[in-house]
């Protein structure tokens, strides 16, 4: 796909923008990796070889009968035994034998005719977000060469909540963000266009919403419907779209006698062409002057609902459960440091992609 020659010079302008440029670089780095999640922090293995057969487990649940056990109870492919089965594939009793001899099957020291080799291919973080690791010592522990950014209070690997956790801020903050300034564009751009009476009822509306306390509705909600990812969306965007109506409607407020639009009205182009297609991209570098204000925001509040305990299911990986468990464990530092760069690492990156974007898309912006 070719880009127009206006678009073209924006790219250009942004790329020469190396502050927000190599911070683009490193975001989709970061947030590409988190997408994968659970090939990078697990407590299943990505592939497993028995008997010859290959499985997923990362994908599927198969119970310990699959890989030679005796119950029909999901596989724990952490424990000593489970990892012999399937390393001798089922040829050694691995309930009755004494550990020594386990830990010589895992490593393949057990010679045979009749074993068929098994392997897994683990993660690099062999721990998921929920799963409590096995660890000697009280909760929270520090970091070591298993667990390298500790664990939290209820021995959960840090390092797997904090890549998860990043992956659900970005794209709940994705989400929220894009919806809510859909909306609030359109709203914006009706009130400015049309102006007149149109404009003064949506602004006592307006007025009206902006004064409804968005935390009380929030907590009643979440206390008769529960708490879930996706009412907590649907009530960011509810309240969230306001944001850029002011600043959209000032622009088409300022735009609509201009002559280009006067010429179109004269020529019969349809409200709708004018307003998105001659307008819009006008009010557009004060639109993304708000947008990382808006973004910032967005995973600022959803922090702080879950650091006040109103925000998500308490079985998601939140950052903002993580600072709550900072301030609760003064004496792991790690949760705090954890918590603290990981918020400004992706919070910074964000500002400065959409200060790129927004210096790009200004015709008074040239870089060398």
């Amino acid at each position: 796909m070719k880009l127009s020659p206006l678009n073209q010079r924006r790219w250009s302008n942004f790329r020469k923008n190396r502050r927000a440029f190599y911070s683009l670089i490193i975001f989709a780095v970061l947030f590409g990796l988190s997408l994968f999640a659970e090939f990078i922090a697990n407590d299943k293995p990505i592939l497993v070889k028995y008997r010859g057969e290959f499985y997923v487990p990362i994908f599927n649940v198969y119970s310990e009968e699959t890989f030679g056990g005796d119950l029909p109870v999901a596989a724990d492919y952490a424990w000593i035994s489970q990892k012999c089965l399937i390393k001798t594939g089922g040829n050694l009793d691995c309930y009755d034998t004494p550990e020594e001899t386990m830990l010589d099957a895992e490593d393949g020291e057990i010679a045979g005719e009749n074993i068929d080799r098994g392997w897994m291919i683990w993660p690099l973080i062999p721990n998921n977000y929920r799963n409590q690791v096995n660890r000697p010592g009280a909760a929270p522990s520090p970091p070591d060469r298993y667990n390298w950014l500790g664990t939290d209070d209820t021995k959960r690997d840090v390092l797997a909540r904090v890549i998860y956790g990043f992956r659900l801020s970005i794209l709940f903050t994705l989400v929220v963000t894009g919806i809510s300034s859909v909306l609030g564009i359109v709203a914006g751009a009706v009130q400015g266009y049309f102006g007149g009476r149109v404009d003064l009822i949506f602004q006592r509306l307006l007025e009206i919403w902006g004064s409804t306390p968005s935390l009380y509705v929030i907590i009643i909600l979440f206390a008769v419907l529960g708490r879930s990812f996706w009412l907590l969306v649907f009530v960011m965007i509810l309240f969230g779209w306001p944001a850029l109506v002011g600043v959209v409607r000032a622009e088409f407020l300022r735009a609509r006698n201009f002559e280009y639009v006067r010429a179109a009205r004269a020529l019969g182009v349809s409200n709708r062409v004018i307003m998105f297609r001659h307008m819009l991209p006008n009010a557009m570098v004060a639109t993304l002057t708000l947008m990382p204000f808006i973004i910032t925001g967005t995973i600022g509040s959803l922090a702080g609902l879950d650091f006040l305990g109103y925000g998500l299911p308490s079985s998601s990986p939140s950052l903002g459960e993580l600072t709550q468990q900072a301030k609760q464990n003064l004496q792991a530092p790690w949760l705090a440091f954890s918590a603290f760069f990981t918020f400004t690492i992706m919070l910074s990156l964000l500002v400065f992609i959409f200060e790129g974007i927004r210096d790009a898309f200004d015709p008074r912006k040239v870089f060398q």
